[in-house]
C-alpha cells in the first residue's frame, strides 16, 4: 500500500498544527485549480451545513473549534448526524464529561493537508493495489479503496463509511461528507467485525 501522508502527531499537534504557517502540506493536485475555496473556514462551513450539526457540537465541546478556524489546511472527513445514529456514538456531545471523547473523534477525521476527491481518486488509480493511506490528526491510518465508483474509507480498526454527497473546499481545506463514523463510540477504534 502507499502511503500518501507519514506523519507521527502526538495529539497536541492538531493545536500546534493550526498555529503554523508557512509551507503547508500539498495535496495531491491543487484544489484551487479545480474549484475555487469558499471564503468560510472549515469550522464555519461545519456550522452551515445541514445535517452536521453533531460533529459542529463534538467540535465545539473539544475545544477544535479554532483549529478549524485555524490556517490548515486540513481535510475533514465529515460524518453526518445519521451515521452517529446509526453507528451507536452518542449524539449528546456537548457534556463536559464527553470533552476527550469528542476531541479524539474529530482527530480521528481530520488529515492534513487539502485533499479533493479528485486528488484521491487520482491516488487510488495510479497505486497498483488500488487503494492509499492518509494519516490522520489521532496518528492512525485511514485506508482508501474503490467499491465500483464509491470511494470507501475504512480505519484500523475496521469502521468503514464511503464519501457521500458533496464536497466543501473551505478558504483552510476541504469538507468530505462520509456515510459512516471511523472511530468507535467511545472515542477508540471500532473493532473489527
Amino acid at each position: 500500500m502507499r502511503t500518501l501522508m507519514r506523519r507521527a502527531l502526538t495529539p497536541f499537534a492538531v493545536v500546534l498544527l493550526a498555529a503554523c504557517g508557512g509551507d503547508n502540506d500539498k495535496a495531491v493536485g491543487d484544489a484551487a485549480e479545480q474549484v475555487e475555496p469558499s471564503s468560510r473556514t472549515l469550522a464555519a462551513t461545519l456550522q452551515a451545513e445541514d445535517g452536521f450539526g453533531t460533529l459542529g457540537r463534538a467540535a465545539t465541546n473539544a475545544g477544535l473549534k479554532n483549529v478549524l478556524d485555524g490556517v490548515g489546511p486540513y481535510t475533514l472527513f465529515a460524518p453526518a448526524d445519521a451515521a452517529f445514529a446509526a453507528g451507536g456514538a452518542p449524539t449528546d456531545v456537548t457534556d463536559e464529561s464527553r470533552r476527550a471523547e469528542s476531541a479524539a473523534l474529530l482527530r480521528a477525521h481530520i488529515v492534513p493537508g487539502a485533499l479533493t476527491r479528485r486528488d484521491i481518486a487520482a491516488a487510488l488509480e495510479r497505486d497498483a493495489d488500488g487503494s492509499v493511506q492518509m494519516r490522520t490528526m489521532a496518528n492512525t491510518l485511514l485506508t482508501f479503496s474503490r467499491d465500483g465508483e464509491a470511494i470507501v474509507v475504512a480505519s484500523e480498526g475496521g469502521a468503514r463509511g464511503r464519501l457521500t454527497g458533496e464536497e466543501r473546499l473551505a478558504s483552510n481545506g476541504v469538507m468530505q461528507p462520509v456515510d459512516g463514523l471511523l472511530i468507535g463510540p467511545e472515542g477508540g477504534p471500532t473493532p473489527a467485525a
